[in-house]
């Protein structure tokens, strides 16, 4: 047995079909069934019924599944322990980010991370909050940037910068003469969300609910660019974050900040509470927000 065979149980076991487990792992499909079928006969116990349409697992494979699973995340985190102690702005980084930061945030900050932190090497993943926070959970990822939610206080959490957020209507709407909109101007108005599953939503909504502001239910986006041009379209307003904000109106779109009060979020870096990588993110969240406070002031 060796750790290999358990990178592709557990691969297998995630994704439930040979071809999928095969092309994850970086392995043809008869390299993978063979070293299933060599670690059953090892352990003396059939981990797979095989039929023709899907893979299932049997109960002695659900179980030693979940302790090879166990067994790689400690491997991760000895290997992670001995390059912390021997250099801790060296080897890989996994790092999540959520949809609405990510193409914001990146353009401003990696080269200089790069540049900065040469020994690192970055790798990025995009998903929605709750995907990213199971994958840093089992130890998928090293960290998150994100924007803090209820919710995540089992986790350790290093503030980076606090974005407000901007309104975004249609260039010809009475409100974008103003220079910045109050909120209780869109009182008893509705605004385009995001779908569920958007923590940008969970904030959105929360601002509207206390402003008595209402969301428009004939369409939810699902992304930020499809928001903007819905708004472009002339189909109504929305809420952006303030990274998202062009330099200036563009596209059929006016942007204004919104006053009294100002809605925002808290972007920041989490981390499992035990990892031992926290010297690395320490130094990469002042880095981090070192460059976005020279943005923000800007």
């Amino acid at each position: 047995m060796n750790l290999r065979d358990l990178e592709y149980l557990v691969a297998l076991e995630e994704e439930r079909h040979f071809r999928k487990a095969a092309e994850r792992c970086f392995v043809s499909q008869p390299t993978l069934s063979g070293q299933i079928q060599k670690l059953e006969n090892e352990l003396g116990v059939i981990l797979i019924e095989r039929t023709s349409r899907k893979v299932l697992f049997t109960p002695a494979g659900e179980a030693i599944t979940r302790q090879a699973r166990q067994a790689l995340r400690e491997i991760g985190e000895m290997k992670a322990l001995a390059q912390g102690f021997a250099e801790p702005m060296s080897g890989e980084i996994h790092i999540g980010l959520i949809p609405t930061v990510g193409p914001y945030l990146l353009p401003h900050v990696i080269q200089d991370l790069r540049e900065q932190f040469p020994r690192l090497e970055f790798f990025l993943y995009e998903d929605q909050t709750q995907v990213l926070l199971k994958r840093l959970e089992a130890g998928e990822l090293d960290c998150l940037i994100l924007a803090e939610l209820e919710g995540m206080e089992g986790f350790g959490t290093i503030p980076l910068y606090q974005e407000s957020m901007w309104l975004a209507l249609p260039a010809g709407h009475p409100d974008a003469g103003q220079e910045r909109v109050p909120f209780q101007v869109l009182k008893g108005k509705q605004l385009l969300m995001l779908a569920d599953g958007h923590c940008l939503r969970e904030q959105a909504l929360g601002f509207c609910f206390a402003a008595g502001v209402g969301e428009d239910p004939r369409f939810k986006g699902t992304s930020l660019e499809t928001l903007r041009n819905m708004v472009a379209a002339g189909s109504g307003m929305t809420l952006v974050p303030e990274l998202a904000v062009p330099g200036r109106d563009e596209g059929g779109v006016s942007y204004r900040p919104v006053v009294d009060p100002v809605p925002g979020r808290t972007i920041s870096l989490l981390y499992r509470h035990y990892s031992v990588r926290r010297p690395c993110f320490n130094e990469l969240a002042a880095r981090i927000a070192q460059l976005m406070a020279n943005k923000m002031a800007g």
